[in-house]
């Protein structure tokens, strides 16, 4: 049996329970992750930090610049959690409150060619497209759906003990982040934690890892409230790179615009774009090797124990 109609099979009850405000959330068998699921709508406590996997490095990190190849229309009320490039256009996942959303996007004008609308107890994150399935996390309700790549029918439902912020996958295994600096693989067939990597650069664990992409071995993860992105190696959490794009969104454009969030790799054409919440933009950008070292930077803190979520900006 294909994995699409394993999960067909298994996550169907799951969807229409938890969409329909049953509050149950589907047990995982075997999972590793520390305890049970809880019901997806409980609020998860904040996730402690963790001794890094790896001791931090005297050598800086390279920080790569970019140039812009192309500039494309993007709505301005999408609150971008998530974006996948496939045939020609997007996948997007918005965020917010009562506004929250899956959408499939055309490239050339921005226009919105399919959506479906999330309950408004959701608040929609990460995304990323499997098998001919598409994967939605969403922030603090410890759930996420399965649906139909063509049709946008939900299909089903899983859990996990954290919050959700970024997915991806590199054909083998899914790659998610919630905020801490840790990645977690996940089973794509399970669903279950298969392993996790702390991420690090010379400075220590970066914290904050928010949308995520997968180009060429490597995950690149927008920091939230950066404009940097960060270039890490799966294998051992190092961050490899660091790229700036300062100044990407034009000041005339920031007065209502949220922080960067949002990459999409093109495999076939070798195109990488990024965006924003609530930008009304797409960018193709090139990246600009750096001419000399990287200078020292500073790491965003770490969230305080009793810290709200991750902030008002994000629609609490």
């Amino acid at each position: 049996m294909t994995l699409r109609k394993s999960l067909h099979l298994v996550l169907l009850l799951a969807a229409w329970m938890l969409y329909a405000g049953v509050g149950w959330a589907m047990p995982i068998a075997n999972d590793p992750w520390d305890g049970a699921i809880t019901p997806a709508t409980a609020t998860p406590s904040p996730a402690p930090g963790l001794t890094p996997t790896a001791a931090p490095t005297a050598a800086r990190t390279p920080v790569y610049g970019y140039r812009v190849l192309a500039v494309y229309p993007h709505d301005p009320e999408a609150f971008t959690q998530g974006l996948v490039y496939q045939d020609g256009g997007f996948y997007e996942s918005t965020g917010l409150w009562g506004r929250s959303s899956l959408r499939r996007v055309d490239l050339e004008t921005g226009e919105v060619l399919q959506m479906r609308s999330l309950p408004d107890r959701y608040f929609a994150e990460g995304l990323t497209l499997f098998d001919g399935l598409l994967f939605q996390l969403t922030w603090k309700s410890r759930t996420g759906f399965v649906y139909d790549k063509a049709t946008f029918d939900l299909l089903g439902a899983f859990g996990y003990p954290t919050e959700g912020w970024g997915l991806t996958h590199d054909g083998r295994r899914f790659i998610m982040s919630d905020g801490t600096p840790n990645l977690y693989f996940l089973d794509p067939r399970s669903l279950s934690r298969s392993g996790k990597v702390e991420v690090y650069d010379e400075n220590g664990p970066v914290w904050r890892l928010n949308e995520l992409e997968y180009i060429d071995g490597q995950v690149y993860a927008n920091v939230w409230q950066t404009d940097r992105i960060a270039r890490i190696d799966p294998a051992t959490g190092r961050v490899t790179a660091w790229i700036d794009l300062t100044g990407l969104l034009p000041a005339e454009d920031r007065a209502r615009a949220d922080v960067l969030n949002g990459i999409a790799w093109d495999a076939e054409g070798g195109r990488l774009f990024v965006t924003g919440k609530l930008w009304p933009w797409l960018y193709q950008i090139e990246l600009v090797p750096p001419a000399e070292p990287a200078a020292d930077r500073e790491q965003p803190p770490a969230p305080a124990e009793d810290a709200p979520g991750k902030g008002c900006r994000r629609g609490d």
